[in-house]
């Protein structure tokens, strides 16, 4: 359900939501930008999409619908395949939305020993550090205006970029990757295009790059385990993914 083609408004999620479960759907994926939206229209949340505050599967049951976060998991997946070892090391993230908190929660969760937020509502950014810092007092979790990301960039191992620039729909770079040190890998969430402007950029400037394609099918491969409750083939669904774009 694409609101680009039917020209549907975020404000009309409560009539797409009420649709969804009349027509007989057992589950759906969220994405970009009702991940935070659709939590006030959900029964109940999951342990994980409640300690993120964003939802990218809902399950529908007998007991009303139910909120999951796969994308965290997904994305924690992809690193461990794309980049490897994050233990003790420092990231920047660019972006604090729904796919912004799932990418910081992963990216604690592996270990990262300094995560800092840039977005551009500072205040949000703000408030996703706030949210995980009990959760993780091995963590040293900050923000930094966009006026300061050049300075950020200079001194990290590594950037995940989470907000929709780069989509299709919204192409440019979101940020100039140049002050980045030659060694820091570069990892997009965005994979409509798989090669992103900022990928390509980056690419060309000889940093190591992970592509959002992995994220997109590791969320995937969870999400249809909890719905289905059989094992995906992780390697298969890679594949037919490459094949659909």
């Amino acid at each position: 359900i694409d609101i680009a083609e039917t020209g549907e408004t975020t404000d009309q999620l409560p009539r797409i939501m009420r649709a969804i479960r009349d027509e007989g759907y057992d589950a759906i994926n969220v994405t970009h930008p009702f991940k935070q939206l659709v939590i006030e229209h959900i029964d109940r949340l999951s342990p994980s999409a409640e300690r993120l505050g964003a939802v990218n599967l809902v399950i529908f049951d007998e007991g009303g619908s139910v909120g999951h976060n796969t994308d965290w998991s997904g994305f924690r997946t992809a690193i461990d395949h794309g980049i490897g070892d994050l233990q003790g090391g420092t990231v920047v993230q660019v972006g604090a939305g729904g796919a912004g908190a799932a990418t910081a929660y992963a990216l604690l969760t592996l270990g990262v020993e300094r995560l800092c937020v840039v977005d551009m509502q500072q205040s949000r950014a703000q408030a996703l550090v706030e949210r995980f810092r009990a959760a993780f007092p091995g963590s040293r979790l900050e923000t930094a205006p966009m006026s300061g990301l050049d300075a950020a960039l200079a001194a990290t191992d590594g950037i995940v970029h989470a907000t929709p620039t780069g989509m299709e729909l919204s192409p440019g770079l979101p940020f100039d990757p140049s002050s980045l040190a030659p060694s820091a890998w570069v990892a997009e969430v965005v994979y409509l295009p798989l090669e992103t402007e900022l990928l390509r950029e980056s690419r060309r400037r000889g940093h190591r790059v992970l592509d959002g394609g992995r994220m997109a099918v590791g969320q995937a491969a969870d999400s249809l385990r909890i719905i289905t409750g059989l094992e995906p083939d992780h390697d298969r669904m890679w594949q037919h993914f490459l094949d659909l774009i």
